[in-house]
């Protein structure tokens, strides 16, 4: 698979990559960005819907999806898409106007829900940075506030995952801190070291995972030299694991205000990629988040 460098690249390698599509079960689609955003994806041919929600709410979506669902209350339209997965019609699912609590609050039900006993649930963002050549990847910014070692385990492997989705056969994953040293007086640096042997012995892969380090000469070739970082990783990462949600939102925000970048994100873990956008996204980072699940989704089934 090529090596997919930009939001462009993956959709285009998206709607060409398979006769049968990705299907995405859109949870009340009622807001303009949702609507644009899968009208966009269905003109791009990235994927076909099934729509639960409101028609009178969707404008003229209903016309172009697949399927509809009718529900008015947002709690049962996503239980109502959770099915949809669980009886394998659905691959990937998103968010609509449906409030955050409420959606997880059906993927997470222990009985009916989308998350495997012993599965973690993260969040994984993509950026296209300006200035930067490549998608940069990194976790969590918006599920888990201060990760225990088993989930920074799964975080890693996931990370691994969707970077190889995009065509990254070895990916580069550097274990960000504000420090290069591994100290008790900082407890995740006790647990990058875990990551890294685990790393060396194969859990994640074909997979590079390396740190501590900062988030600059993770991803600058040039700092990492000055600073005389002796590293794989080489100032090159591909993805980067936040040492806790604090650090991931900020780095999150900061990279859309400041460097103007596009983002995209998803949550992995559950039984399918779940398209999870704030409700202040744009259009087009709805539809990157879309597409990056959908290639995803693609990639696990392989």
């Amino acid at each position: 698979m090529q090596f997919i460098k930009n939001f462009t690249d993956l959709k285009a390698f998206i709607s060409a990559s398979s006769e049968k599509k990705v299907r995405v079960v859109a949870v009340c689609p009622h807001d303009d960005h949702t609507r644009e955003a899968i009208e966009a994806a269905i003109n791009e041919g990235l994927a076909e819907f099934t729509l639960v929600g409101t028609p009178d709410k969707m404008g003229a979506l209903p016309s172009l999806a697949a399927h509809l669902i009718e529900e008015a209350d947002t709690d049962r339209a996503a239980y109502l898409a959770v099915e949809e997965v669980r009886q394998g019609r659905a691959d990937v699912m998103m968010k609509g106007l449906i409030n955050t609590d409420n959606l997880l609050r059906a993927v997470l039900n222990k009985e009916h829900g989308l998350l495997p006993a012993g599965k973690v649930l993260t969040h994984i963002t993509a950026a296209q940075i300006p200035g930067h050549h490549k998608l940069l990847f990194f976790s969590d910014a918006a599920v888990i506030p201060f990760p225990k070692p088993e989930q920074r385990t799964a975080q890693v492997g996931y990370l691994a995952q969707v970077c190889r989705a995009l065509g990254i056969e070895q990916p580069r994953i550097a274990l960000v801190h504000c420090t290069e040293k591994v100290s008790p007086k900082f407890p995740v640096t006790l647990d990058y070291e875990m990551l890294k042997e685990q790393c060396g012995q194969g859990l994640f892969g074909n997979a590079i995972v390396d740190g501590p380090m900062d988030a600059k000469t993770a991803v600058d070739i040039h700092s990492a030299q000055v600073k005389g970082i002796q590293s794989p990783i080489g100032g090159d990462a591909d993805a980067l694991l936040m040492p806790d949600i604090e650090a991931g939102n900020v780095f999150y925000k900061s990279l859309t205000c400041f460097a103007k970048a596009q983002i995209a994100g998803m949550l992995m873990g559950a039984a399918c990629p779940v398209v999870l956008p704030s409700r202040g996204d744009s259009t087009e980072s709805k539809l990157c988040s879309l597409a990056l699940a959908c290639a995803t989704s693609i990639a696990l089934k392989q």
